[in-house]
């Protein structure tokens, strides 16, 4: 048990050493993840149409 409470202890003086962001970069970081989502999904979804084209036009007559 004694183990269990200074690993406790440990980890606690851990996390207060950690440098958080704030809410402004959270937010930031948020919003350019969600970009890059979006931006790779269009992009992903215009090759599937594009190579769909192609094997209706030239594959499957």
């Amino acid at each position: 048990m004694n183990k269990a409470i200074q690993f406790l202890k440990e980890a606690k003086a851990e996390l207060l050493k950690v440098n958080w962001p704030s809410k402004n970069q959270t937010i930031n970081y948020t919003l350019i993840v969600i970009g890059i989502s979006i931006a790779v999904a269009i992009f992903l979804g215009g090759l599937d149409y594009f190579f769909e084209y192609l094997l209706k036009t030239f594959v499957i007559k």
